[in-house]
């Protein structure tokens, strides 16, 4: 039999089969779990190739975790890019931290919006969470921002850069790499749900659901007493930044209640609301201020499978698993 024939009978029998197959499933499974199924692997074929060019991670359940971008972890977004940082390379000396923002135009932007009483925020933490810092750069007319800057260790950072656009109003959260020369020896996150600075106890409450709405409450105390006068600071009684273990995703936590008045304290507790966009374990950095003074408290926790479980999702827990 030649070629052509051959081929034409093989694909005969294989409509005949497919007819068969299409035919018995529509006999033994119900029309509307078909038509489930059919739904569920076009929703995961169309977003997993969505989240692998934009350097998304399957969640292990099935579906697909944000892109790269909404967790803070890209260069650029919605045509805003984030400039090289230029800062010190080395732990010797004080030098300066520069950057821009350029917008669709390619130009640099000069408009923000106040989003926690500030145009933009600027974290910069080490690969390993340690050496976290949260401040405020200055920007120059021409859109330049800049802060004097000194490495307390040697490593690799990430630095944040989150504002808002006063062109579109939505908040934007880019980052980008520092490599800072000298010996790096890594320091392992273990969980740690209370911590001590300053003389003021921080110890954090509340079960951290991967792809739930968590709320988490934040309680200090010194010397075993409530502290209830935790002043104002950025526009709520406390500021939190929450991210992941490993690549240090950035989540945008929103703190409870309405925004404090002037002169208003507040305390021992401070609420906030978190997504954890998969199971792991996060780190998380409490900025409070007493006495005019700001204070950052260094916490870690793991995600819990459920409300009140305790138990952390490290993958080797037995039963199911379960953004922003």
């Amino acid at each position: 039999m030649r070629a052509p024939a051959r081929l034409g009978l093989y694909g005969l029998i294989l409509v005949a089969v497919f007819a068969v197959a299409g035919f018995t499933a529509n006999a033994v499974v119900p029309e509307d779990t078909v038509q489930a199924w059919t739904e569920e692997t076009e929703d995961t074929t169309h977003h997993g190739g969505e989240d692998e060019m934009n350097g998304g991670q399957a969640d292990g359940h099935g579906g697909h975790e944000a892109d790269a971008a909404s967790l803070g972890l890209g260069l650029a977004q919605d045509g805003f890019q984030l400039s090289e940082v230029s800062a010190p390379t080395s732990t010797a000396g004080e030098g300066e931290l520069t950057f821009t923002v350029t917008g669709p135009d390619g130009n640099p932007v000069t408009d923000f919006e106040l989003d926690h009483e500030q145009e933009m925020h600027l974290i910069a933490v080490r690969a390993d969470g340690q050496h976290f810092a949260h401040v405020h750069p200055e920007r120059d007319e021409d859109g330049t921002w800049s802060i004097p800057w000194r490495w307390e260790e040697a490593g690799t950072y990430r630095v944040f850069a989150d504002f808002v656009p006063a062109d579109t109003g939505e908040g934007l959260t880019l980052s980008t790499t520092v490599q800072v020369t000298g010996d790096y020896e890594p320091v392992p996150a273990e969980p740690a749900a209370q911590s001590t600075v300053n003389g003021f106890d921080v110890a954090v409450e509340g079960d951290l659901i991967a792809g739930e709405a968590s709320e988490l409450t934040m309680t200090v105390t010194r010397e075993g007493e409530p502290v209830t006068e935790l002043e104002p600071y950025l526009g709520s009684f406390g500021h939190l930044v929450a991210l992941r273990e490993g690549d240090l995703a950035y989540l945008h936590v929103h703190p409870h209640g309405d925004a404090p008045a002037a002169g208003e304290t507040s305390g021992p507790e401070i609420a906030f609301e978190a997504t954890a966009p998969t199971p792991g374990r996060y780190l998380l950095y409490l900025d409070f201020q007493v006495d005019g003074q700001v204070h950052t408290a260094p916490l870690v926790i793991d995600t819990t499978s459920s409300a009140g479980s305790g138990e952390g999702q490290d993958g080797n827990d037995e039963g199911e698993n379960h953004d922003h």
